[in-house]
C-alpha cells in the first residue's frame, strides 16, 4: 500500500463510537434522528451529534453522518436547518443516497462534503463521473462490483473523488440494500430506515403449510448468505483504488465493533508495513458473531457454503479501573472461577486469560455471580484497561 486507506467503523450510539475510536478506527459513520437508514439504532439527537463531533475531532478522527433513506417530501422538511447544524459541527461528510438531496446539498451547502451512499448503487464509471461533476467528494461503491470493475471506475474519476468500499459484515439480499423483504413481512420499510433484517435471520420450512416461518432452533439462512470478510485481501482492494475500508454493523454490539475494528486495524498496519496479515488477525474476525464468511463479489459470484464460525460470547466491558479492581458492566452471565479471555487494544492484554475472582456489585456487596444484565461488578484485584472486553470461548464438542 502506497497510501494507507482509512478504516471506517459503525457507531450506532455513543458507547459504540468510543469503542470504535479506541480500537483503531480512523473515522466513524452514524445517524442523527432524521433521514438515517438504521431506525433500530439509538442514533444521535442534536446534543449527541455535538458530543460525537467532539469525541472524534478531539482524537483527530473523522465523523460522517448518514442521510441515506429514500425520503418523501415530508422527510425533507427542515433539512436545510439540519444540514446547517451539521456544518456547524464540522461534519466530515454526509452520506446521501437520494439524487435530489445530493444535488441540493452540493449546490446549496457546497462546503459540506457529500458522499454518495452505497444505496445509490453506483456500478459504472459513467454514473460515477456524473456524481463527480455534481461535486461529490466520495462514492461508496455498490457491493456487487468486482476488483476489475472498481479499478476501471477509479481510473475514470478525478483524483479528488475517493472511493469507499465495504470490507466486512452482513451482505444484503438485494442490490446494495434496496430490499422489500422487510416491508413485505413486517410492514417496516428497509429503504426508510426500518429494516428488520429478515434476510439475516434463520428460517425453517413450515410443516404442512408449504411456507416459511422464523426458526426457533434448527433452520437455515434461506435469503442471506455468508458475511463479507476481506481481511486477507486489503492490499488488492487498495491497489484497485479503494481509499476507505468500511465495516458494516451499526446495530451490532460493542463487542462486535471492538473485535472487528481491532482486527482490521492491525491488518491494515501490517500491510502498510509490507508484512503479511497474520493468521491471528484472521482468527479474531471469527470470534465475533458471524454467519460464515466469503469475499462477496470482489472475485466474481460469491459462494455461500461456509458454515458459521463458533464465536465468543460477550460477557462484559471494562468501564473504568478502581482501587479495588476493574469495574465491568455485565452483558452475559459469568461467575467466580470461570476462565474468560480479554479483548483489548493493548497488545499486552489482548487474548490474556483471566480467572474471574471474587466480585463486588455496585452496592459493594460481595458476590460470586454476575447475573444482572448491565449491572456493574468490580473484579477484585484485577487490572484491565478501560473499554477492554471480557469474552467466553465457545464450548466445543
Amino acid at each position: 500500500m502506497t497510501n494507507v486507506p482509512e478504516l471506517l467503523a459503525p457507531a450506532g450510539d455513543m458507547k459504540k463510537l468510543d469503542v470504535a475510536l479506541e480500537y483503531g478506527a480512523d473515522a466513524v459513520y452514524l445517524a442523527g434522528k432524521k433521514l438515517g437508514m438504521r431506525a433500530a439504532c439509538k442514533n444521535f439527537d442534536y446534543d449527541g451529534l455535538k458530543a460525537a463531533s467532539l469525541a472524534a475531532h478531539s482524537r483527530r478522527k473523522k465523523f460522517y453522518v448518514t442521510l441515506n433513506i429514500f425520503p418523501n417530501d415530508k422527510d425533507l422538511e427542515g433539512v436545510d436547518e439540519y444540514i446547517d447544524y451539521l456544518q456547524s459541527l464540522h461534519v466530515d461528510g454526509l452520506i446521501i443516497s437520494d439524487l435530489g438531496l445530493i444535488e441540493h446539498v452540493t449546490s446549496k451547502h457546497a462546503n459540506v462534503p457529500v458522499h454518495v451512499s452505497t444505496q445509490a448503487n453506483v456500478m459504472n464509471s459513467m454514473t460515477a463521473r456524473v456524481y463527480a461533476d455534481m461535486g461529490v467528494k466520495r462514492i461508496v461503491l455498490a457491493r456487487e462490483l468486482n476488483l476489475t470493475q472498481i479499478r476501471k471506475l477509479r481510473d475514470g474519476l478525478p483524483d479528488d473523488v475517493t472511493l469507499e468500499a465495504f470490507v466486512h459484515g452482513a451482505m444484503c439480499v438485494s442490490y446494495s440494500g434496496r430490499c422489500l423483504l422487510s416491508n413485505y413481512l413486517t410492514g417496516r420499510s428497509a429503504n426508510r430506515g426500518e429494516c428488520n433484517q429478515a434476510c439475516r435471520m434463520v428460517f425453517t420450512p413450515e410443516i404442512g403449510g408449504g411456507g416459511l416461518e422464523f426458526a426457533q432452533d434448527d433452520g437455515t439462512y434461506i435469503f442471506g448468505g455468508n458475511d463479507l470478510n476481506m481481511i486477507e485481501h486489503l492490499d488488492e482492494l487498495a491497489d484497485a483504488g479503494v481509499s476507505s475500508f468500511k465495516i458494516e454493523g451499526r446495530v451490532k454490539s460493542e463487542y462486535y465493533v471492538a473485535c472487528i475494528v481491532n482486527a482490521y486495524r492491525k491488518a491494515i498496519d501490517a500491510v502498510a508495513a509490507g508484512k503479511r496479515v497474520s493468521t491471528e488477525y484472521v482468527a479474531e474476525t471469527k470470534k465475533a458473531p458471524n454467519r460464515g464468511f466469503n469475499t462477496g463479489f470482489y472475485y466474481g459470484q460469491p459462494a455461500h457454503d461456509e458454515t458459521p464460525q463458533k464465536y465468543y460470547e460477550f460477557c462484559g466491558m471494562v468501564m473504568h479501573d478502581s482501587p479495588d479492581g476493574a469495574v465491568v458492566e455485565m452483558r452475559n452471565r459469568f461467575k467466580t472461577g470461570e476462565k474468560l479471555e480479554v479483548l483489548s487494544r493493548d497488545d499486552g492484554y489482548l487474548n490474556k486469560i483471566i480467572i474471574v475472582p471474587e466480585m463486588t456489585d455496585d452496592n459493594g456487596e460481595k458476590t460470586t455471580d454476575a447475573k444482572v444484565p448491565c449491572k456493574r461488578y468490580t473484579l477484585c484485584g484485577v487490572r484491565l484497561p478501560e473499554l477492554s472486553i471480557l469474552r467466553r470461548a465457545p464450548i466445543t464438542a
